[in-house]
């Protein structure tokens, strides 16, 4: 059996490197930290098989034997257009799913955070301030009864669905095949909805304004694609209750940050919580940042001290298949876009 030459382009924990080396003797795997095309080793570029990479990629020529490129990221919608992942000899797949439970863990902080009124107490904190209608002022939102809308029903929204179900929330979803419900990607054990039973009902992305003007809470989790550039604009939020808050965690530009801004300052929507946006970092003299009823992260929704092991699970997974020529976990479509 011939050897498998991986090259991880990543600063890699030794002890999950060997975990990686442990699935077969094939697999010889060299750790090459690189944070562009440039910094790649020359001299491994024409006999690497498998690149494991987070944003270093190589012309397809200069790897004549590359079969398979693993991102170590969800999100491909900023390399989206490298050539290498529109060739066909080449298998391109994602980490989707490797941060289901994190992400999914701040789109539930995010809405209990909205609706027990946290931007007011830590304003009110500041200003030393107890407030005389307390009562008033911080009436809650509680996530038992609400309708929470789940705007791309993949590996995170369908996480966030099972924790939203806990709490006794209703679960809407829209999902761009409402022919398979199944998940077909990557998921952590004991997580998300796997057969698509949690949703209480399921719409098509072009319904996604009916689906809002039910929904107490409206969580963004879709990619960004073609077909979901601006997907919530102002027809959406429109269509919401004034009382109704928005959680973005998907990515910068699915979201139309002028009708977001307008819905604000209208106070047709009662409040934000973002982690994404059109520009990062949020460019300074974004109206946002003074807005006291939104919540502003940077891009660290994904975040997790179990990051990396995840994704060697994932990896490991995979680097299995390939090994024995099943399906790969996580494949770019590039009709899709992701």
């Amino acid at each position: 059996m011939s050897e498998v030459l991986v090259l991880i382009t990543l600063s890699y924990p030794e002890p999950l490197v060997e975990r990686l080396r442990a699935i077969s003797p094939r697999l010889q795997i060299a750790v090459h930290p690189a944070r562009s095309a440039q910094d790649l080793p020359p001299d491994l570029l024409p006999d690497v098989e498998v690149l494991y990479t987070h944003h270093a990629l190589p012309d397809p020529a200069a790897v004549p034997n590359l079969r398979w490129v693993q991102f170590h990221f969800a999100g491909l919608d900023a390399i989206v257009d490298h050539p290498l992942l529109h060739t066909s000899e080449v298998q391109v797949t994602s980490m989707s799913g490797a941060s289901a439970s994190q992400m999914a863990e701040y789109a539930l902080m995010g809405m209990l955070a909205l609706g027990r009124r946290v931007p007011r107490m830590v304003a009110d904190q500041a200003a030393r301030r107890w407030a005389d209608d307390r009562f008033e002022r911080f009436r809650p939102v509680e996530l038992r009864g609400a309708t929470v809308g789940i705007v791309g029903y993949g590996s995170v929204g369908r996480e966030v669905a099972r924790l939203c179900r806990t709490f006794g929330a209703q679960v809407l979803a829209t999902k761009r095949d409402l022919r398979r419900l199944a998940e077909d990607g990557y998921q952590l054990k004991e997580t998300g909805d796997p057969d698509g039973e949690l949703a209480d009902r399921l719409y098509p992305p072009q319904a996604v304004a009916s689906m809002a003007a039910l929904c107490d809470f409206l969580v963004v989790t879709v990619p960004l694609t073609p077909e979901t550039r601006g997907l919530i604009d102002r027809h959406v939020f429109e269509a919401l209750r004034p009382s109704a808050a928005l959680v973005d965690l998907s990515r910068g530009g699915v979201v139309d940050h002028g009708a977001l801004v307008e819905a604000l300052t209208d106070k047709k929507l009662s409040g934000a919580v973002l982690d994404v946006y059109p520009v990062e970092p949020l460019p300074e003299n974004s109206p946002l940042w003074e807005m006291r009823n939104v919540l502003l992260s940077p891009h660290i929704a994904g975040a997790s001290g179990d990051y990396f092991a995840r994704a060697t699970e994932l990896f490991a997974e995979n680097l299995r298949r390939y090994l024995t020529d099943q399906p790969l976990l996580n494949l770019f479509d590039p009709q899709r876009g992701y």
